[in-house]
């Protein structure tokens, strides 16, 4: 796998110093311990190369979650090889960078889906039940700040400028006006009647 340094293309956010490689065991008794390292690399942005062998780029903030990860796997009685990868043939390097794409663009996709299907049709049904109160309002400005979180997690493991991005942000921004406007209308329906 390793033979000649390689760099990465122009426009790509990725620097060339590396990638971490973690290969994992857990014990195969319960799905609980696998299921325990695979949440905490996702959580990292970490894609796999296979079962049990994740990749992420050479960052700092992520090279300590690998330890993090390293720790969980020995604390379920498994055991684990970190390595960093500096030189990389370009097929290699490609299939990292394409993989961390794919999974950007299908999680700003998630997005996406989740502001046209939930949260529009959320205020359209309250709108159909005219259920103007505040405490509905509340609950779907909840609603929004999870999604801008959950936007800004992409974002931040989105490594390789995958599409998609600029898509999801509009959406989230259409869901913000729609609440504005669901917030003015209860205001007007509450408040207004005073």
């Amino acid at each position: 796998m390793a033979t000649r340094r390689t760099k990465a293309p122009a426009g790509n956010k990725q620097a060339a110093d590396g990638w971490l490689l973690l290969i994992y065991k857990v014990p195969s008794e319960s799905s609980r311990a696998r299921v325990a390292v695979w949440r905490e690399l996702k959580r990292l942005g970490g894609f796999y190369v296979q079962q049990a062998v994740c990749v992420l780029p050479d960052r700092e903030e992520l090279r300590a979650g690998m330890v993090k990860v390293r720790e969980k796997v020995t604390e379920l009685g498994g055991s684990s090889v970190f390595l960093t990868l500096t030189d990389v043939e370009p097929d290699v390097r490609d299939q990292f960078v394409e993989g961390f794409r794919t999974q950007s663009a299908k999680e700003y996709a998630e997005i996406v889906e989740e502001c046209d299907t939930k949260f529009v049709k959320e205020i359209e049904f309250e709108r159909f039940r005219e259920n103007y109160t505040f405490e509905e309002a509340e609950e779907i400005r909840q609603d929004l700040e999870k999604l801008r979180r959950w936007l800004a997690k992409v974002e931040g493991r989105d490594w390789m400028d995958a599409d998609g991005k600029e898509l999801a942000r509009a959406r989230v921004a259409d869901c913000e006006r729609l609440l504005e406007e669901f917030e003015a209308d209860v205001y007007e329906h509450t408040e207004g009647k005073v």
